[in-house]
């Protein structure tokens, strides 16, 4: 039958109680066609009750009764028979029947009724026409449904995972060859096309988010698998091209660079694009993520010549055509496909994908002799031209367009396609991305299947060969960041995926033949001898390439990785090259990198090349300076260079056993290099540099100290050398950490000192103090030190640095000196009436005793210098009553007599001191009471008071004030409050 019915138990469970739910299956020609269950379920997949009772008809046939289409039962019917049958089948299920059953009867009761007008009636138990279309039942709403809300999500909650899901199980359909694919895939599109985020990131010039452009990039690749369909027929692939070219003509639909705002020149369909002329980038088409199918929909498989290959293992060219040029076979007479690169490894995809595998492996067969050859033509036309080109130093770009990043991800596929043919597993699964699960697949050497079975190859062995092929492959670096991002990501892809595969030695020996082909390639190699200014550079590749051959050629692995450190673009000086073909030209603007978003990324890999190489060259000397010279020629970024210098530092000096020397003399000359990098350059991160740098010359020894102390001025700021260099040199730690002898200690501190003078001289502001102190010991160059602040005293230096030194003296036991560097601070100070709370005072107040406590010439040569610079009565009261309350001269300085008698406030110098005090108190209260307010009155009696114990020092002071009261009561009479409040407290 036609017609599957049944009913369907699911068991109780601990929450749930058991359930029948009535299930009806309509199938035709081996597929089923609809479903319908009583539970409701809501799914682009089958509910378990349409799967039970599918695999109880497929394995209990008899059990089911099978019955002729129910119009055969009913013609067997007579009137009677026929009127029972209805009502009984009215009274079963009159509530939903009744208003149908009416209807019906009113129609057929009705001489012209639309239902009259046919003959027959229709039969869902009796299957369909011959002509009518049979597919698998695909609920299409839920389709949409699911996209939908995954979409809505934004790639959160994993939704970007359930969509990659969907993308899989269209790839599963394809792979069954399940009409149901490309249908799926349209409800998919349809979703995707009316995302609202679309129009919205068009407006504002922004780009797809990243995972969002991933899913549409799998979306673009998914179509061209479709549309190369081997087997599909002209009208589905007619009604497919309509499909994509509507959705390619709307103007939110994603572009094929990953870009909106700005329309790049696009590098694809090498052969297509003629190269004699420049292309406007006006004049340039738009390219979506749908332009890929929809030129797939050109391509046929009618060639005779690609037949052949696809169908035999065993199709060779007859030996007598097997001299001279052909394009149809290699000279051991395999077949070659001609065909634009990416545009062949599509042809793969679509039969691998469509359930072809074998004829997938035979296609890439050819594809693989086929760049062989090309290989070995760009070769011998290197060889041709490379003294000229050598001369040049620089090269033409063979390759338009890169495979590592394509949109059709050419090398991954061609990969795959021979990895899976050596997998070691029962089921023969297509891989998954995203599938999480962490066991690396187990592979197996299978040999290629050709005539010459005594050929030694295996499709692993190809598949390690053409992914070095690809990665190896010379190309610009395209332009726009979604395009450059992609090609490190598929990079990053590839070597994951090689790195699954144990090296044994066939596949040693493919990897090392390929990289010496890769070494002396010409232009159409990334590691050539010279390569364009503007090429997507190597370091990535030739990390896992240094790793991988280590172990088996140590010699092929460094060349190579040397090779690979080159980023010509950061070259200022490099020529420019000629890409052969002018549209493809990137104008070499001078600025330094033009449109390299994906810089930083880069640098980061050069590094991580470098660091490698640093780690397994350690002990080796020679292998060490080349590499050293290697980073020092190719790494332009301080901070990268201070990272290696870090890294190199860190495997040297391992904390379970000795030091290597050679390598921490490359830490310590990478170091350098970094300090005189960014001596003049301002970094934030410099401080750390120099402690570090005085870390790694301490671990070198005292040789490095010497030469990093006497060579400062190249590498250190004046401040560094003293407060950082020097004085980390000469602290205990460091003659610990040495265990130097006493000669060894005196070289380093004579160095030391050396140092100190030489940038006490420089930048006597910021070093005076340092140099000093690290003088201490030597009495000749701490007089030396000592002249040089006295210099720069006058000149240079500010009060705060010359109070400091003055102090330290102090401290030092050079009262004199001190006193002399006080002196020359106050004249550079000057203090207002109102800073009564300025930091100097400290100073001025420790100044004064200092010059009290020496005696009193030194007080009276202060008190001049202090009345000049300090305005500030409250300051100059308290200096007064300082020098009032000891007598001078305590400080006791040998050969001088002390008298031990107060001073006199009428005689000189305090006189002077107490007639200053008196005016800064009489200017201070005209300057407050011009903006007084009368929250601040009680304030400014208080600082009355405290005027008039300093007015009662002097002879006639009491007058004096009385005088000054009277004053201010005549001129300030208008502030009656305030008048009133002098009144009560001075009468």
């Amino acid at each position: 039958g036609f017609h599957l019915s049944g009913t369907v138990t699911e068991p109780a469970t601990a929450t749930e109680p058991e359930m029948t739910y009535k299930v009806a299956i309509s199938f035709d020609r081996c597929k089923i066609t609809s479903v319908t269950c009583g539970c409701g379920n809501k799914d682009i997949f089958y509910c378990a009750h349409v799967v039970a009772l599918s695999l109880y008809r497929i394995r209990k046939p008899d059990q089911v009764k099978l019955r002729l289409p129910i119009s055969e039962t009913l013609f067997q019917m007579n009137r009677d028979q026929l009127q029972k049958f209805v009502q009984y089948l009215i009274t079963a299920h009159h509530t939903e029947v009744l208003p149908t059953a009416q209807k019906l009867a009113d129609e057929i009761l009705s001489s012209n009724s639309e239902i009259n007008q046919v003959h027959g009636a229709p039969d869902p138990t009796a299957g369909a026409s011959i002509d009518d279309e049979n597919c698998w039942h695909l609920d299409e709403e839920q389709v949409r449904e699911q996209v939908k809300l995954f979409l809505s999500q934004g790639g959160y909650y994993g939704s970007g995972k359930q969509l990659n899901s969907m993308f899989a199980k269209v790839r599963e359909m394809l792979r069954m060859r399940d009409s149901n694919g490309a249908r799926m895939l349209t409800l998919i599109t349809e979703q995707f096309m009316a995302d609202p985020r679309l129009s919205l990131w068009r407006q504002q010039g922004t780009g797809i988010t990243e995972k969002c452009r991933q899913l549409w990039d799998e979306l673009g690749a998914l179509w061209v698998c479709v549309v190369l369909n081997p087997h599909c027929k002209l009208e589905e692939k007619s009604c497919w091209l309509r499909q994509l070219r509507k959705w390619g003509e709307m103007d939110v639909c994603p572009l094929e660079d990953g870009n909106y705002g700005n329309e790049l020149p696009n590098i694809t369909n090498a052969l297509t694009q003629s190269s004699g002329h420049s292309q406007d980038s006006l004049a340039r088409p738009r390219r979506t993520v749908f332009t890929r199918a929809i030129e797939g929909c050109d391509l046929h498989w009618q060639d005779s010549h690609l037949q052949r290959i696809i169908s035999s293992d065993f199709y060779v060219s007859p030996s007598y055509q097997r001299e001279g040029e052909s394009l149809l076979f290699n000279s051991q007479g395999q077949p070659l496909w001609l065909e634009h690169v990416p545009t062949a490894c599509a042809r793969v995809d679509a039969l691998r994908s469509h359930g072809y595998p074998r004829e997938a492996l035979r296609l890439t067969v050819a594809i693989i002799n086929t760049l062989r050859l090309q290989q070995q033509r760009q070769l011998e036309i290197y060889k041709h031209q490379k003294k000229e080109l050598l001369q040049r130093g620089a090269t033409t770009i063979t390759n338009l367009e890169g495979w590592v990043g394509h949109p059709l991800n050419p090398i991954g596929c061609l990969f795959l396609t021979l990895t899976e043919a050596c997998r070691l597993e029962e089921e023969n699964c297509l891989e998954i991305s995203d599938t999480g699960d962490s066991k690396p697949p187990v592979y197996q050497h299978v040999p290629v299947a050709t005539s010459s079975q005594d050929s030694g190859e295996s499709y692993l062995s190809l598949a390690l060969e053409v992914a070095l092929m690809g990665m190896g492959q010379q190309r610009v670096m395209p332009e726009g960041l979604y395009a450059q991002d992609k090609v490190c990501r598929n990079e990053e892809q590839i070597i994951a995926r090689l790195q699954d595969l144990e090296l044994d030695p066939v596949l040693v020996q493919t990897l090392r033949k390929q990289c010496i082909l890769l070494l002396e390639g010409g232009p159409f190699s990334g590691l050539g001898e010279v390569i364009h200014r503007e090429s997507v550079p190597m370091h990535t590749f030739a990390k896992y390439l240094f790793s991988a051959l280590l172990p088996h050629d140590a010699d092929l692995a460094y060349k190579l990785a040397l090779r690979a450190m080159r980023l010509p673009v950061l070259e200022t000086t490099a020529p420019s090259g000629d890409v052969t073909h002018p549209h493809h030209l990137v104008s070499v603007v001078p600025s330094r990198y033009p449109r390299w978003f994906t810089l930083g990324h880069l640098e980061s890999q050069q590094c991580e090349l470098a660091s490698t190489m640093l780690t397994a060259a350690k002990g080796d000397m020679l292998r060490l300076r080349t590499v050293l010279e290697a980073i020092q020629k190719n790494i332009h970024s301080s901070s990268l260079i201070f990272k290696l210098a870090q890294d190199a530092f860190k495997i040297a000096t391992p904390a379970d056993s000795n030091s290597d020397t050679t390598l921490l003399n490359v830490a310590l000359e990478l170091g350098l290099q970094v300090m005189r990098m960014t001596l003049s350059t301002l970094n934030w991160r410099r401080r750390e540099m120099v402690r570090w740098l005085v870390t790694c010359a301490t671990e070198v020894g005292v040789r490095a100290l010497v030469s990093i102390l006497q060579s400062w001025y190249s590498l250190f700021t004046p401040t560094e050398a003293t407060s950082i260099v020097a004085a980390t040199v000469m602290s205990h730690n460091t003659i610990l950490r040495l265990s130097l002898d006493y000669p060894q200690r005196e070289e380093l501190a004579s160095c030391a000192r050396t140092l100190a003078l030489q940038c006490a001289m420089k930048d006597p502001q910021n070093c005076a103090l340092s140099a000093l102190t690290l003088c201490e010991k030597d009495h000749i160059a701490f007089e030396t030190a000592y002249q040089i602040v006295i210099d720069a005293a006058s000149t240079g230096m500010t009060y705060t640095q010359l109070f400091t030194i003055a102090r330290y003296m102090e401290h030092r036991g050079y009262p004199l000196r001190a006193f002399k560097l006080a002196s020359l601070a106050m004249t550079h100070l000057n203090l207002a009436y109102n800073q009564d709370t300025h930091p100097a005072i400290n100073d001025v107040l420790w100044a004064c005793a200092l010059s009290h406590s020496l005696g009193k010439n030194e007080l009276a040569a202060i008190i001049p210098l202090v009345v000049k610079s300090v305005h500030c009565a409250t300051v100059l009261s308290d200096i007064l009553r300082r020098c009032t309350m000891t007598a001078p001269g305590l400080a006791g300085i040998p050969g001088r007599r002390n008298s031990g008698k107060l001073m006199s406030t009428d005689k000189a110098p305090l006189r002077q001191l107490l007639d200053a005090t008196i005016s800064a108190y009489i200017n201070t209260t005209h300057s407050r009471l011009t903006h007084i307010s009368p929250r601040h009155y009680g304030e400014f009696i208080e600082f009355l008071s405290k005027a008039r114990e300093t007015f009662l020092l002097a002879q006639d002071g009491h007058i004096q004030f009385a005088q000054f009261i009277d004053n201010l009561k005549q001129i300030y009479k208008g502030k009656k409050k305030l008048m009133l409040l002098v009144r009560e407290r001075f009468g």
